[in-house]
């Protein structure tokens, strides 16, 4: 199987032989996922208990409140939208749930499968008010709504096999290629070649839907670019090159979001929940 093949294969979203693609919602990307839901979102739910149990908790009850209300709003929202839609909910099988992490070095926030989301309360200085936190909890949202964690874990079953079979189709020479070297030169190009660009392409999706998913939910959207804005200088410029990245750098993001909040203003305007 030479290279121009290999990538087809995954740039196509679905593996010949298999019946398991699906289009992520409102944007219909086409996508794999060989992974059980229910199963991802258990064992999400087991480690979402561990980082209770771990971190420390804050006793910032304002902060979380604030957290919670954004989140049942963005919930709600997201519920009535696709209601309206006439199309299945993809938060259905969600049990959401919000905790704030009491730690303000880490500048970070994350939505797992199922919907179990932290925030860390050095994202806040980050966040700075409830516009600029509705759109991080938008994006981390997105990513769960959009079952990315499930397109990933597919991608890396179905890349170890096609590997497989390929080093096996050409006498292991993908093994050869590895013992000469003394590293793991495949894994590295796939990693740099497919794994990276998926998963800008989902950080560019999430950042999409986050947007629209803060918009119905009655939030400024505008507020996305200031974040950004903050975010990269926090990073201090300790950012790597795109093509080594799994996010797209800050400034063609902040291109993405510039020409996306017209149109989503627009077409995704507050949805009315009561």
């Amino acid at each position: 199987m030479n290279r121009r093949k290999f990538l087809h294969l995954f740039s196509s979203g679905c593996l010949i032989g298999l019946h398991s693609c699906t289009t992520a919602p409102i944007t219909e990307r086409r996508q794999l996922k060989l992974i059980s839901e229910f199963k991802l979102n258990a064992q999400a739910k087991a480690i979402y208990e561990k980082i209770k149990k771990k971190e420390k908790m804050s006793d910032d009850e304002a902060s979380l409140n604030q957290i919670k209300e954004i989140g049942k709003k963005i919930e709600d929202s997201i519920s009535e939208y696709f209601s309206r839609a006439n199309i299945s909910d993809p938060t259905l099988n969600f049990d959401w749930e919000y905790i704030l992490i009491d730690n303000k070095k880490v500048k970070n926030a994350w939505c797992m499968p199922g919907g179990k989301i932290a925030v860390y309360t050095g994202m806040l200085e980050i966040t700075k008010n409830v516009n600029g936190l509705a759109a991080v909890m938008g994006h981390e949202i997105a990513h769960a709504v959009a079952k990315h964690s499930i397109e990933r874990a597919s991608r890396s079953v179905a890349i170890n096999i096609v590997t497989r079979v390929t080093d096996a189709l050409t006498g292991g020479k993908l093994s050869s290629v590895n013992r000469a070297t003394g590293m793991d030169t495949i894994g590295l190009l796939t990693q740099m070649g497919i794994v990276n660009p998926f998963s800008r392409k989902q950080e560019s999706e999430a950042d999409y839907l986050g947007l629209i998913f803060a918009s119905l939910s009655g939030y400024d959207i505008r507020e996305t670019i200031n974040v950004w804005e903050r975010m990269k200088e926090a990073s201090k410029g300790k950012l790597p090159p795109e093509f080594m990245s799994t996010h797209p750098s800050p400034e063609n993001r902040k291109k993405k979001i510039e020409f996306w909040i017209n149109e989503i203003t627009l077409k995704y305007p507050p949805i009315n929940n009561s």
